[in-house]
């Protein structure tokens, strides 16, 4: 009983914050975009790509998560965009207060897009929030077509699901009707978009789903 409340406590302090991160990007009129995924899954270079096919259309800014290392934070530096790292030194992700401290790292003009390049796991970003208009899972052929059954929270949680790497499909036995299957019995609003970030397949789908969801919130925020 004690352990609930605890986690209570922690979870509802998080989202006092959240609310906070939420006010302040409407304030500067950026949308923040949550990605989430396992190690390995292609996050940084679905960040990467992203960045190169939107960079001439609007300002973006990155906050990297990592248990360690600043490796990710680096290659995104070199595209010229600002980052910042956030090293959690153990835990298993990002938390509303970590990304506030972050934003103190980026400019305050500019910007009209946040990616938070969550830390690589799939279960604990998912219970916390950080502020975020929007959720991007991002799962890769590798890691199997059992995802969405072993981890349910985290593919209940999110508003897109990229699959990655399905350059890989022709040498692996994914089963890609099992795997939407599943997705679909969870979170039958988000789409599936199939990408490739060597060969590029789907990317400029992404990129035009993040361009809608973008202006979603803003008519949304300007109605509000």
């Amino acid at each position: 009983v004690m352990q609930v409340k605890v986690l209570q406590n922690i979870l509802g302090a998080n989202e006092q914050i959240a609310q906070r991160n939420r006010g302040l990007f409407r304030e500067r009129g950026i949308f923040t975009l949550n990605i989430m995924a396992s190690p390995g899954a292609g996050k940084t270079s679905v960040v990467l790509e992203t960045i190169k096919r939107l960079r001439d259309r609007v300002g973006i800014a990155v906050i990297e998560g990592d248990v360690a290392s600043s490796v990710d934070a680096e290659r995104i530096g070199r595209e010229n965009v600002p980052v910042v790292q956030i090293n959690t030194q153990g835990g298993c992700h990002l938390d509303a207060n970590m990304v506030s401290s972050a934003l103190e790292g980026l400019p305050r003009e500019g910007i009209d897009l946040i990616i938070i390049e969550n830390v690589g796991n799939l279960i604990c970003p998912a219970g916390f929030a950080l502020g975020e208009h929007r959720r991007a899972m991002i799962a890769s052929v590798p890691e199997g077509d059992d995802k969405p059954y072993k981890y349910p929270i985290m593919f209940s949680e999110v508003d897109v699901v990229l699959l990655n790497k399905v350059d890989l499909l022709p040498y692996s036995d994914f089963d890609g009707e099992s795997f939407r299957r599943g997705v679909g019995a969870l979170n039958a609003r988000a789409p599936i978009i199939e990408v490739s970030c060597r060969t590029g397949q789907g990317l400029d789908e992404w990129a035009s789903w993040l361009l809608s969801a973008m202006d979603s919130v803003r008519r949304d925020e300007a109605g509000g």
